[in-house]
C-alpha cells in the first residue's frame, strides 16, 4: 500500500523506469549487504529488511530518475538497490569515510555496476560546491546521514531545480522534523511523507535553486542548524 499524503499521482508515478529485481540480483544484493553488515556499515536487523526497505523507497520517489546521489551511502543502502531497480539511472555514492568508499567500490564490482555507479569520497559540504556535482542531480536520497536541517542543507546544493530530496523517516518521527519555512530557505517546496507498507519516506522538491551561501563550512550545518 502506498500513501502519497497530499501529492497528486502524476507527481509521484511509481511505474516509470522501474524494474523488478531478478532472483540473481536479489541474491547478489543480499551477499553485498551481508558483507556490509559484517563491516559495521548496516544497522540492526536482518539484511533482508534493509533490502525490502530500500525497494519500498523506490516506490516512494518521483520518477523517472536519470542521475541520483546517495548521501552518506555507508553500506550502499539505498543507492545500490535503487540503481538496480532503476535500470536507466546512474548513481553517485557519497561517503566521507575512505574505508566505506573502498567497500562500495568492491560492491559495485560484485554487482557489475562499474559503468553506472560512481563512488565519491568527501565531505558533503565540500562536494556541494564542486562544479561537476552542484545542481546536477534529479534526486538525492539519505538514510541516517544526519539531523534533518543538516541533511537538507547538504542535499539542496546537489539538486537541480525540480529535483527531489528523499529521506528515510524513523517510525517515531515528529511532524515538525521538516518545517516548511526552514526547507523554503534552501529552495524546497513543502515536504510530504510517502508511506509504503508501513515505512515512511520524506520527499521534497527543490522549487528554486539553492542559494549560493549553502552549504556552509564543514561541520557548520550540524553545529548551527537552520532550524
Amino acid at each position: 500500500e502506498i500513501t502519497y499524503g497530499d501529492w497528486s499521482s502524476d507527481v509521484c508515478s511509481s511505474d516509470l523506469g522501474v524494474t523488478r529485481l531478478t532472483d540473481a540480483d536479489r541474491a547478489l544484493l543480499l551477499t553485498v549487504l551481508g558483507t556490509a553488515k559484517e563491516e559495521g556499515a548496516l544497522g540492526p536487523g536482518p539484511v533482508e529488511e534493509h533490502l525490502d526497505h530500500a525497494l519500498g523507497w523506490v516506490e516512494a520517489i518521483p520518477h523517472p530518475v536519470a542521475r541520483f546521489a546517495d548521501l552518506g551511502s555507508g553500506g550502499g543502502v539505498p543507492g545500490l538497490i535503487m540503481v538496480l531497480a532503476l535500470p536507466e539511472a546512474r548513481a553517485v555514492l557519497i561517503d566521507a569515510r575512505a574505508r566505506r568508499c573502498e567497500s562500495l567500490e568492491r560492491a559495485r564490482g560484485v554487482l557489475g555496476l562499474e559503468d553506472r555507479v560512481e563512488v565519491v569520497l568527501g565531505r558533503a559540504e565540500e562536494l556541494g560546491r564542486r562544479d561537476d556535482l552542484r545542481g546536477t542531480f534529479d534526486l538525492v536520497v539519505a538514510r541516517g546521514f544526519g539531523p534533518p536541517p543538516a541533511t537538507a542543507e547538504c542535499s539542496a546544493p546537489l539538486l537541480r531545480p525540480g529535483g527531489h530530496l528523499s529521506v528515510s523517516e524513523p517510525p517515531e518521527a515528529r511532524d515538525d522534523r521538516w518545517p516548511t519555512a526552514g526547507m523554503a530557505s534552501l529552495g524546497f517546496s513543502a515536504p510530504t511523507v510517502v508511506r509504503v507498507s508501513g515505512s515512511g519516506y520524506m520527499v521534497a522538491q527543490l522549487a528554486d535553486p539553492c542559494p549560493d551561501r549553502y552549504p556552509r563550512r564543514n561541520g557548520i550545518p550540524e553545529k548551527r542548524p537552520l532550524w
